[in-house]
């Protein structure tokens, strides 16, 4: 390794550095790391706000001029230096210590509520073997003689969540206390996370078979069932169909940019850890290039999945509108009983819009449209109890593993207790919403600048160091490409642009 390396000074010279037990064990590590609640919560999620298939645009776009250059960064300079993510830059600059500790800083936090989401998935699986499940019919009142109104008005699956599993208060103000189920499941993912990386990549590449290939068995049965459903056809509609007035708010473009970060874990500091595993001479670049094309699909088939349940959903609430209208008109008008059916309901409604208008404004219709159900925002709460485990290690411990994991997984868990109180739930909300948006795409832009400007420098001082640098596998083209600059000058106008408008968006939002 020494020999291929050359005379560079940079390099870490370790060679009892652990290596992966072959190429596919690498990928699915990658994968499992970048695949996780990105692609399928909070990439739908974002879907669905901004209308389906426009988003889509954006997403690919950033993907394309962000996602993949950046990627490919991290993997080749984690290979090339075989360190951790704090190692790295330490060794590019003393200066540019504080990017690595910022990605681990960012790991650490958003590790804590995403390992919460799953401590939510584990809840819910275990309530999933009761029958008659605990979410599908209101609880009896005190006096058992009918239901909790809260839940009736509510429904019954949010009167589940809110009320028997987070019993969550009225304001993040009123702290509550330590919800003890939610606690017990907090300990058991955090001590299978830890079992998952006791051993560092020789425990965590074995598991890496089942973690980062289970999501994708449960996303296709998932799949199957969807679209078997009644109204998959108008969820897979909404989705793929653009409202292309939608592209001219900045927030959609910022959003699918801040997206790709999330979808590909990219700043986060792991995939640099798992690219220094790698031998000198593995082909990073090809790597990248499918690592990110394998993230954005599984976000689009997860997707697929998730909006055909949504057009179910939407099309049974749809129809219990249309329902309860046709029974107000049925009871007003002394039609006989079943004499209107769904399809028949325009027609009758016209009809008598243009006989009897003054007696049928009096009565309480709502207004159906299939499309608002589409678009009523319920489902992303909903929708975390349904996401499928994701790769080990979260994101916290990958930066880390010459750490002691036990003394990593133990800080972790005791940070995120915090997410087991009755106000969790707005702690949860808070780190989603501030935690990492704007950081990630910081320390990406001193990715940037730390790879272009200082050490893409050292290793073009001599032709003796660039030939140095081609040995060893990844193409010294990585400190000077077109696409590495074009991301650095990107990275910097989204960094400007998010400074001065992401407070106001959100503050609006």
């Amino acid at each position: 390794m020494a020999q291929a390396l050359g005379t560079d000074p940079l390099v870490d010279m370790e060679d009892e550095r652990p290596k992966w037990d072959n190429k596919l064990q690498y990928l699915l590590s990658c994968i499992g790391f970048a695949v996780g609640l990105g692609n399928i919560w909070r990439f739908p999620y974002l879907c669905q706000t901004y209308g389906g298939g426009a988003f889509l645009i954006p997403y690919f776009i950033a993907l394309v001029f962000e996602g993949i250059p950046l990627f490919y960064i991290e993997l080749a300079i984690g290979q090339r230096l075989r360190r951790g993510s704090i190692g790295v830059w330490r060794t590019i600059s003393p200066y540019l210590g504080g990017v690595g500790l910022g990605c681990f800083s960012v790991s650490f936090l958003i590790s804590l509520y995403y390992n919460t989401v799953l401590l939510w998935v584990l809840w819910f699986f275990l309530n999933s073997f009761q029958h008659p499940l605990p979410w599908s019919t209101c609880p009896l009142d005190l006096n058992r003689t009918g239901f909790v109104q809260e839940c009736q008005g509510s429904g019954t699956v949010s009167y589940f969540w809110y009320r028997q599993t987070l019993n969550i208060t009225s304001d993040i103000n009123n702290t509550g206390t330590i919800q003890w189920k939610l606690f017990l499941c907090l300990v058991a993912c955090w001590a299978t996370v830890y079992l998952c990386v006791i051993r560092g990549i020789e425990s965590t590449g074995k598991v890496i078979y089942f973690t980062a290939l289970f999501p994708y068995l449960v996303l296709t049965i998932f799949l199957v069932r969807g679209l078997t459903l009644p109204g998959a056809t108008e969820g897979l509609t909404y989705l793929f169909t653009p409202k292309m007035k939608i592209l001219q708010n900045p927030r959609v473009w910022l959003d699918a940019a801040t997206q790709i970060f999330f979808s590909l874990s990219l700043a986060f500091g792991g995939h640099i850890a798992f690219a220094s595993y790698n031998p000198p001479r593995n082909n990073c670049e090809k790597d990248a290039v499918t690592i990110a094309l394998v993230n954005s699909m599984t976000s689009l088939y997860a997707s697929i999945t998730i909006f055909s349940v949504m057009g179910f959903k939407a099309t049974n609430d749809y129809g219990r509108c249309l329902d309860g209208n046709i029974l107000s008109l049925i009871n007003e008008f002394d039609f006989p009983e079943l004499s209107i059916s769904r399809d028949e309901y325009p027609a009758v409604l016209m009809h008598l819009n243009a006989t009897q208008a003054e007696r049928l404004a009096q009565l309480p219709l709502k207004t159906c449209h299939l499309e608002d159900f589409l678009d009523k925002p319920t489902w992303k709460q909903k929708s975390r109890a349904h996401v499928p485990g994701e790769g080990c290690p979260p994101h916290c411990l990958s930066p880390c593993l010459p750490f002691s994991p036990g003394m990593v997984c133990l800080v972790c868990f005791l940070s995120a207790i915090c997410f087991t109180l009755q106000s969790g739930n707005y702690w949860l909300e808070i780190f989603d919403s501030f935690a990492a948006s704007l950081n990630l795409i910081f320390f990406a832009f001193m990715e940037v600048v730390g790879v272009i400007y200082v050490y893409g420098m050292k290793r073009n001082t001599s032709p003796q160091e660039r030939r140095s640098s081609t040995r060893a596998g990844c193409k010294s083209s990585v400190c000077s490409c077109p696409s590495c600059l074009h991301c650095g000058f990107q990275q910097l106008l989204w960094l400007i642009y998010s400074t001065s408008t992401d407070r106001g968006a959100r503050m609006h939002t």
